[in-house]
């Protein structure tokens, strides 16, 4: 019996097989729901999550909003602990929207990528 793959569990192999997060570049992965959008900081040759941030806690504003807010939060979290450059892992989903004003209002606050 072969299992059903979904198309953005298939993009998001193909992108793990190139993107590894590292002590001195960690890994910055993005979840999208519905309703929300988190995002963490992970270095996988430790297997430890560096820093996070999530939509969840925040105000009723909208989506995109709440994305730049998110990418703000966590690249600030992130210049805390001293980690000012990552690789981005856009977790299957395509560059634009939600994890397109993640990404630019983490850029803007100083992360590298």
């Amino acid at each position: 019996m072969q299992k059903k793959v979904t198309g953005r569990a298939r993009r998001k192999l193909r992108i793990r097989k190139k993107v590894q997060g590292t002590t001195q570049r960690p890994r910055l992965a993005v979840f999208r729901s519905a309703k929300h959008i988190y995002a963490q900081v992970i270095d996988d040759t430790q297997g430890t999550t560096i820093a996070h941030a999530s939509s969840v806690v925040g105000s009723g504003a909208s989506k995109v909003e709440a994305a730049k807010s998110v990418g703000d939060a966590v690249a600030k979290a992130c210049i805390d602990k001293g980690v000012d450059q990552v690789v981005f892992d856009r977790g299957g989903y395509r560059y634009l929207g939600r994890v397109r004003a993640l990404a630019e209002s983490a850029r803007e606050a100083g992360l590298k990528f």
